[in-house]
């Protein structure tokens, strides 16, 4: 003999049923939802030192370090045809050690705090300085070698050099 569930014992049942199951959401089952903090917009304009002009597909790296003093990895962007790269996922709080690299310009490297929510860096680019060389002659200049009066004494007879007795 087949019994048709009557429409409302389904519906009593129903009542009862789903507040257990909102309730049972609420008691700290599963992961705990942890916003992501909040971050700043950081832009950064890359120009010529010489004449002010912008630095198209210029490198931009762009390091995060927390805290704790840690890098967090690296973001490479390219600047655009105004010598902008504008990057927003760097938390509020952390340091940004940037890198701006270019062909035929100087490496250009420096750490920033961010305490705000937007940050404007202006990066203006020198040509490379001369090389030093240890073949010319650098008075007054402790580039790269020994102060003047720290020079070495020659090597005697089968001794090798950099030695003394």
């Amino acid at each position: 003999m087949n019994r048709v569930v009557p429409a409302s014992r389904l519906i009593v049942v129903a009542a009862l049923f789903v507040p257990s199951l909102l309730i049972a959401q609420e008691h700290g089952r599963g992961r705990k939802y942890k916003p992501p903090p909040p971050t700043s917009k950081i832009t950064v304009t890359v120009t010529k030192a010489t004449n002010g002009k912008p630095v198209e597909n210029a490198a931009v790296v762009f390091h995060p370090i927390d805290k704790d003093g840690k890098d967090e990895g690296g973001m490479e962007l390219k600047t655009d045809e105004n010598g902008q790269a504008t990057l927003n996922v760097i938390p509020i709080g952390d340091t940004l050690r940037l890198q701006v690299i270019a062909t035929g310009f100087q490496t250009f490297g420096n750490d920033y705090p961010v305490t705000t929510d937007s940050k404007d860096i202006s990066v203006k680019l020198r040509h490379p300085a001369r090389q030093y060389s240890i073949y010319e002659s650098h008075p007054d200049e402790q580039v790269g070698g020994p102060a003047p009066e720290e020079k070495r004494e020659k090597p005697q007879g089968n001794q090798p050099p950099g030695t003394t007795d």
